[in-house]
C-alpha cells in the first residue's frame, strides 16, 4: 500500500485528492496538511511514501517544505511529487533542486496523477513533458551570481557521462538501452553507479547535475519534450 500525504491550502482540493487516492486500491491517504509547516511536521510524524505538495501555501511555500522534508532523516524514504497550477520555470527548477522527485500540473488527468504517484513511490522520478527543455533554458538565463557552484564529475567514466547526457535529454532506461545497444540490466547498473558517485537520490537529481556541470545546455538536447522518467 502506498501511503500518501496531501499538502494543499485548499480544503476542497485536498478532499478531491483524498477521494481519488483512497479509491485507487493500492494507495491510502495518511494525513492532510494545509500549510507548508504542517506538511513538514506530518511528513516526519507519518513517514509517507509520497507527499503530494502544492507550491503556493501559507506559512511556508511548497519548495521550502520539500527541501526540509528531503533533508529530514525522520522522513527518510519520503518522495515529493509537486502539484501546481503554475507552469513556471522557477517552480520546476526550484522544486527539483529542493529534492522533489516529480512535477505535475493540477489539471493532470486523475489516471495520470495516480500513475505518477506509483512511479515516484517506486523510487523513480517523473517530470511532465517539456520540463527538460524548460529546465535547460531556465538555467541558461540565470545570472551568473545566482547560479549554484558547479558540480564536478570526478570518477565518472566516459560511458557514464554518455548515459548521464542522455538521461538529461529525456531518454528512459529502455530508450538508453536501444540507443547505446546495451542490455536494460547494464543500463540500470550505469544509472545506479551515477546515483552513487554523484550522491543524488534519483533520476531528477541526475538531470540537475547534468545541467550544472555544463554536460548539457541550450541547443544540445534533441530529446526535448519527452518525459524524463525511469523505465521499469
Amino acid at each position: 500500500m502506498i501511503r500518501v500525504l496531501i499538502a494543499d491550502d485548499q480544503a476542497l482540493l485536498r478532499g478531491s485528492f483524498r477521494v481519488l487516492i483512497d479509491l485507487a486500491g493500492d494507495c491510502a491517504t495518511v494525513a492532510e496538511a494545509g500549510t507548508g509547516v504542517e506538511a513538514v511536521e506530518l511528513a516526519a510524524r507519518h513517514r509517507p511514501d509520497v507527499v503530494l505538495m502544492d507550491v503556493r501555501m501559507p506559512e511556508m511555500d511548497g519548495i521550502e517544505a520539500t527541501r526540509r522534508i528531503c533533508a529530514d532523516v525522520a522522513a527518510a524514504g519520503c518522495r515529493v511529487l509537486i502539484l501546481t497550477t503554475f507552469d513556471l520555470d522557477e517552480y520546476v527548477y526550484g522544486a527539483l533542486r529542493a529534492g522533489a522527485s516529480g512535477f505535475l500540473l493540477k489539471d493532470t488527468p486523475p489516471a495520470e496523477l495516480l500513475a505518477a504517484v506509483r512511479v515516484v513511490a517506486a523510487g523513480e522520478a517523473l517530470l511532465a513533458p517539456t520540463v527538460t527543455r524548460r529546465l535547460i533554458d531556465e538555467f541558461a538565463r540565470r545570472p551568473e551570481p545566482d547560479r549554484p557552484l558547479p558540480r564536478r564529475l570526478d570518477g565518472v567514466t566516459e560511458r557514464e557521462r554518455e548515459v548521464l547526457t542522455l538521461i538529461a535529454r529525456g531518454l528512459s532506461n529502455a530508450e538508453l538501452a536501444a540507443h547505446l545497444q546495451l542490455s536494460l540490466a547494464t543500463v540500470k547498473t550505469h544509472v545506479g553507479r551515477l546515483l552513487t558517485k554523484l550522491a543524488v537520490r534519483d533520476r531528477a537529481q541526475l538531470v540537475i547535475v547534468a545541467y550544472e556541470t555544463g554536460l548539457v545546455g541550450p541547443g544540445r538536447d534533441p530529446g526535448a519534450g519527452r518525459p524524463t522518467r525511469a523505465a521499469g
